[in-house]
């Protein structure tokens, strides 16, 4: 019998991108500093300093690997599911980044094995029944595909939050029994 596929994203699902962006950016453009609430949207061009680029922000060297834990279940909740369900890491990234990811995820989910790995952009196109996603873009498909999701409330999600009403999981505390009961209630 076939496994449910949980499709689990890495940036600011199970670790903060984001926040530890923002801190490189403040330390080396001090006059445009940026806060974690401001990020309303993906473009955040208007409130970055003109020479912080989108690659200089998500692509400095050594960045993915040095994100932290999402929160302290994280690892715990991870495995669970890896143990129950068929978990695919699902996660956009650019070539230069994708060793640092794979680096961060086999130092804090070693269970993880290269083939359950994938990097993309457009999520919906995998085959899953749940995705545990921050990305409206990565949500919105998946629920009109019809399938499952759960959203990590950020806020660059907040309007669409509020517009679609997807579940939302605000941290991976009893992550394992929160899909099992999504999972129960197929359509």
């Amino acid at each position: 019998m076939n496994k449910p596929i949980i499709a689990v994203d890495m940036d600011d699902t199970i670790c903060h991108l984001v926040k530890r962006a923002i801190y490189h950016n403040n330390i080396e453009f001090p006059t445009h500093p940026l806060r974690y609430e401001d990020m309303m949207d993906w473009n955040t061009d208007h409130l970055r300093h003109p020479d912080s680029t989108m690659d200089l922000f998500f692509g400095r060297p050594g960045l993915y690997e040095e994100l932290e834990l999402f929160d302290e279940y994280v690892t715990e909740e991870m495995e669970k599911l890896h143990n129950a369900y068929d978990v695919i890491i699902v996660t956009a990234a650019v070539p230069k980044t994708v060793l640092e990811k794979w680096n961060w995820l086999q130092k804090h989910m070693p269970y993880i094995p290269a083939e359950n790995f994938f990097t993309c952009k457009r999520k919906h196109l995998i085959g899953f029944d749940l995705l545990i996603d921050d990305g409206p873009h990565n949500l919105l498909p998946a629920v009109q595909a019809g399938k499952k999701v759960l959203c990590i409330p950020h806020p660059w999600n907040l309007r669409a939050r509020e517009e679609y009403a997807f579940p939302l999981m605000t941290s991976w505390q009893g992550a394992k029994e929160r899909v099992d009961e999504i999972l129960q209630t197929r359509q």
